[in-house]
């Protein structure tokens, strides 16, 4: 296969044979993950009836995705990450077929999934650092953000159709939709075994508290990286409005679960026609206020959402707070990655993962602890308030990132630093 990095190839994502193997692989993976969380939470619900039960879906999730992170950053640093991508979804793949297998032989039990489940959080722990880590060798940097877009796309496809198509074919048994998953799996399998893309082999060194570490000293060194990465941690914090979508539907806009299916599936809508829209337009100026203006754009959504009696208006306001968060992410993610050295990409990745998962999970509790206190709109008024605050103060604090023109890491190199706030 021909260099990602081309002159000739550098306009369209179409030529970059790598890229597109890799976007369907992410389809293929991202609907059958929908999918499978659906049959889960159905399936254990079905068998215990305990709520309780439902949050240990979460948590056997979200442990090994904090505990392994770092280390899963070192390892994708340290060896060839296709491999590690291949292998960590030849694992969840291996684990969905034993779903399937059980389910429909109905042997399944509760501690069995689990169980398997804890098995694909560790798969996904090691797969996250080295997939992101990926993208920047699949094309050029000149496009990174238009392929970050389209890879984005297809995370908020899965998010809208994934789930109403696992519930569809629920009703013909749990047995049924693991196998749907497991055949989507193996479809991204093949693709991930069959990507070729140049790549320089990179150098081992021995896992130490310094190099598994070494991620965080390198966000530490570099501002704007430090203020992009927290700035997302604060503002996923703050603006965590979606997790009260159940009490807003039912108590503020008096509808029934269609309407609570509407408000859940408004804000990947509308990330999903924006990431659509970036795909197709480069960000050539003023991304750093781009960013901030869309991180401000997100808390005012908030905001009105918050504010709205009227589900028309509620569905419009999740709608730009799902389009505002695509523009901001996707500006985050291509810069950070272009600001980062290849072979450190790994560990940083594995850091922002660290972020991204304790921000939505401490998030989600500290909305319904603010819920508790003052209601579901006091707490996302709250929100959508202090995710303004933090844009304002972050402005304040890392000026070379408000005053970034590019997205591209030689243009930040050549900006004066910013002062240190740790």
């Amino acid at each position: 296969m021909s260099s990602s990095h081309s002159p000739r190839s550098t306009g369209s994502l179409l030529q970059h044979r790598a890229f597109v193997a890799f976007w369907f692989a992410r389809i293929a993976s991202s609907f059958g993950f929908q999918m499978l969380s659906v049959a889960v939470g159905w399936q254990i619900y079905a068998i215990t009836g305990r709520a309780f039960d439902l949050g240990l879906i979460g948590l056997v999730q979200f442990v090994p995705s904090v505990l392994l992170a770092l280390p899963a950053g070192h390892v994708a640093d340290q060896f060839e990450r296709r491999r590690i991508v291949l292998s960590g979804q030849l694992l969840e793949w291996i684990a969905i077929a034993v779903l399937a297998g059980l389910s429909l032989a109905h042997g399944i039990h509760e501690v069995g999934i689990l169980l398997l489940v804890f098995v694909i959080g560790i798969a996904k722990a090691f797969e996250f650092p080295a997939l992101q880590s990926m993208l920047p060798a699949l094309v050029p940097p000149a496009i990174l953000p238009r392929a970050m877009a389209v890879n984005s796309s297809a995370g908020q496809a899965a998010m809208i159709m994934g789930p109403a198509l696992g519930g569809f074919l629920y009703v013909a048994g749990p047995g049924v939709v693991y196998t749907a998953c497991a055949a989507l799996y193996l479809v991204s399998v093949l693709l991930m075994a069959r990507l070729r893309y140049e790549h320089a082999p990179p150098k081992r060194e021995p896992a130490t508290l310094k190099t598994v570490f070494a991620g965080v000293h390198f966000i530490r060194a570099r501002k704007d990286v430090l203020g992009v990465i927290s700035l997302d941690l604060f503002a996923v914090l703050l603006g965590g409005a979606t997790a009260l979508l159940p009490i807003f539907a039912k108590d503020i806009l008096h509808t029934g679960p269609w309407g609570l299916g509407l408000l859940r599936a408004a804000p990947a809508a509308g990330a999903l026609l924006m990431s659509v829209w970036l795909a197709r337009h480069d960000m050539q100026r003023r991304v750093g206020m781009i960013m901030f203006a869309s991180v401000a754009g997100f808390g005012v959504a908030t905001l009105v959402f918050a504010l709205s009696t009227a589900l028309w208006l509620s569905l419009l306001a999740l709608f730009a707070l799902g389009a505002f968060d695509m523009v901001s992410m996707v500006i985050r993610g291509a810069l950070v990655q272009l600001d980062t050295p290849d072979d450190m990409r790994g560990r940083v990745s594995a850091v922002n993962a660290i972020f991204i998962n304790t921000s939505n999970q401490l998030g989600e509790f500290e909305s319904g602890m603010l819920a508790a206190w003052l209601g579901a709109v006091g707490a996302t008024v709250i929100g959508g308030v202090g995710t303004l605050v933090v844009v304002g103060l972050w402005m304040a604090m890392f000026p070379t990132l408000r005053r970034r023109q590019q997205l591209h890491a030689q243009a930040a190199a050549r900006e004066e630093p910013a002062v240190d706030i740790l």
